[in-house]
């Protein structure tokens, strides 16, 4: 009788163990699936949409022909690309403030439509950058282009940084393009294959415009690009990019001197004016060397931040 009450308490012991470990189980599952649960929520907030292609998109006035599939789908995919790119789409916002009101009186001034701005922002993102192939600053100007057009490059002078002066020969550019291509979204095409290579390609395939060309990568996308940028650029909140003024970059003001002489230390210069070599070079990255190599007394304007726009002291 006793083996059998001590066998059957043996029975309940490990009964009694087996409820409580399974009571744990189940509590840590909860607990587990309470995780997963907030886990998914937080990753759901985070959300990727479709983006409708709007109707009547344009460059400079000429219709983009979205009826055709073909552009439809460029067309989508360029604005996919540049709306879930954040990061630089924030900055082309930020920069787009400081840049645009230098550009777009130039290019009206010459009879460019507006819209080439953008063409400015797909180039160089509105930095001085420097290509590969050797174009330099914000239009991405090869040194044969500037030179032809009346800009001095060398070693201690590259015009091609100056923005104003690289926003003229753009319009040159352009505008000779249009003349000989017959519409401004191929001029924009040769901004970037050049007027032979658009010309050829326009003359081998027997078509007229652009969006009838079987063009290489680079090419192809160009024109789309553009159009997304200008969409976006134009929309900001449509395209969920949210900001305020405060948020973007401004353009300190700034007064000329004229130089006509040898500089023989920009920092020294740059300290008689309450600033430093630094800020002196992000006025005037045209300026290529720390001294001005001026035998033939040239006049040059160099731009001086005016005063209370930097803390820093020479």
């Amino acid at each position: 009788m006793t083996i059998i009450k001590n066998v059957l308490a043996a029975i309940g012991l490990v009964c009694m163990s087996g409820l409580f470990i399974f009571a744990v189980q189940a509590d840590d599952k909860n607990s587990s699936d309470q995780n997963i649960d907030k886990a998914s929520q937080v990753i759901n907030d985070y959300n990727i949409y479709a983006i409708s292609v709007p109707d009547g998109l344009n460059f400079a006035g000429e219709e983009m022909p979205l009826t055709d599939p073909d552009v439809l789908e460029r067309m989508d995919r360029e604005l996919l690309v540049n709306t879930y790119w954040q990061s630089n789409g924030l900055l082309m916002f930020k920069r787009a403030e400081k840049y645009f009101p230098i550009i777009e009186p130039i290019l009206k001034k010459n009879g460019v439509p507006d819209d080439f701005k953008y063409l400015a922002v797909i180039e160089s993102g509105l930095t001085n950058a420097v290509s590969p192939a050797g174009a330099r600053g914000v239009w991405q100007i090869m040194k044969a282009t500037g030179r032809e057009n009346g800009l001095e490059i060398n070693d201690n002078i590259d015009e091609r940084y100056h923005l104003e002066m690289a926003t003229e020969v753009a319009c040159k550019y352009l505008l000779k393009s249009r003349e000989e291509l017959g519409s401004w979204t191929l001029a924009a095409a040769a901004y970037n294959a050049g007027n032979y290579g658009v010309s050829k390609r326009l003359k081998a395939q027997d078509v007229s415009n652009y969006y009838d060309l079987l063009l290489g990568e680079e090419t192809g996308r160009y024109l789309f690009r553009i159009v997304a940028l200008k969409e976006i650029l134009s929309n900001p909140k449509q395209y969920g990019f949210n900001f305020s003024s405060e948020d973007l970059y401004k353009a300190i003001p700034t007064y000329k001197v004229e130089v006509d002489t040898v500089v023989t230390d920009f920092a020294k210069f740059a300290q008689g004016f309450g600033i430093n070599y630094k800020i002196l070079k992000i006025h005037n990255p045209w300026l290529r060397e720390p001294e001005l190599n001026n035998a033939s007394r040239k006049k040059y304007y160099i731009e001086i931040p005016m005063n209370g726009y930097y803390p820093s002291k020479p």
